[in-house]
């Protein structure tokens, strides 16, 4: 096994917004070496955006992007393009995270606390038995208008998936997916973030590249980046080191309209930040609460300096 000087980590980003913002938190992830970082930026950016993101021999902005939707599969084609990055870099290492561009380093001491875990797998993974309702996230072919996040309880296409989750709590399903999981496999389902190991990301690929049909199965479902990669690791040879949490912090909403995603950290959240032991914390708006941004920014990594990318 690595020591901690010998240790490589390869940080994966999906990034949409704020560039700056997510200079910071590539500065944060270079500040102890041992590192490099993946960024996928979402195709309906502007070029202003890409040439903003900080470039040096440890960061790769990569140049084939898609469209990122909230819950539909395109989250997933973004990562694989990630991972496939990962690989074509020809390097070895012993983990391979993925955080949003949203992100910050809340915690110090992460390549101690990997160089001291090294063969396990950080990703929440629920499991779900075979005749569990909660399946309708994949047994139900979602139509594409359900596939988005509405934060309006009366949005008619809020209503419409409410409608078809429903049928199916009943006994029906009204838009049956006609692709199955591979036999004897069960559903898992968690946070999409995760850091696992370089083993585990090259298990994905080649799993993938040898069963195509896979991926059918999670085409039209819902939210498939939280269950992908989880059902698939849980599944494999690999599942006895997944630990069932992720070293990243998330506080979802509470109310109807925001219960679908994380709310935005500020000054308020750094207790609970900090007592949580997570390592990464998300999501942070600068036009919200750009105080906590610098907070963790100076506490953590890069202690106020500014550390060239290269």
């Amino acid at each position: 096994m690595a020591e901690i000087h010998d240790l490589r980590v390869a940080h994966m980003l999906l990034v949409h917004k704020n560039p700056d913002q997510v200079n910071a938190l590539v500065r944060q992830l270079l500040a102890e070496g041992h590192a490099d970082v993946y960024i996928h930026v979402d195709a309906k950016c502007t070029e202003e955006v890409i040439r903003a993101i900080a470039s040096g021999s440890s960061v790769t902005v990569l140049d084939d992007r898609v469209s990122v939707t909230w819950g539909d599969y395109n989250t997933i084609d973004a990562t694989l393009l990630l991972l496939k990055a990962v690989r074509a870099a020809g390097k070895s290492y012993d983990f391979v995270t993925l955080n949003s561009g949203q992100d910050l380093l809340v915690r110090d001491g992460l390549t101690a606390f990997l160089a001291a875990n090294q063969g396990k797998i950080f990703l929440e993974a629920e499991r779900f038995e075979e005749n569990d309702p909660r399946n309708f996230y994949w047994r139900i072919r979602w139509p594409v208008v359900t596939r988005n996040v509405y934060d309006s309880a009366l949005h008619p296409y809020r209503l419409l998936r409410a409608a078809l989750r429903s049928f199916y709590f009943w006994g029906i399903n009204l838009r049956p997916n006609p692709h199955a999981l591979p036999d004897r496999w069960l559903f898992h389902r968690g946070s999409q973030w995760f850091c696992i190991t370089g083993e585990a990301a090259g298990y994905i690929l080649d799993f993938l590249a040898q069963n195509p049909a896979y991926e059918l199965a999670f085409k039209d479902s819902l939210v498939p980046d939280m269950s992908f990669f989880q059902t698939l690791l849980m599944n494999s040879p690999l599942a006895a080191q997944v630990t069932g949490a992720n070293l990243t912090y998330l506080n979802f909403g509470t109310t109807y309209g925001d219960s679908n995603h994380p709310v935005v950290l500020t000054m308020n959240d750094v207790p609970a930040i900090e007592s949580s032991g997570r390592f990464f914390a998300r999501k942070f708006e600068p036009t919200v609460d750009a105080d906590v941004i610098r907070y963790f920014c100076e506490k953590v990594g890069v202690r106020g300096s500014q550390p060239a990318l290269v």
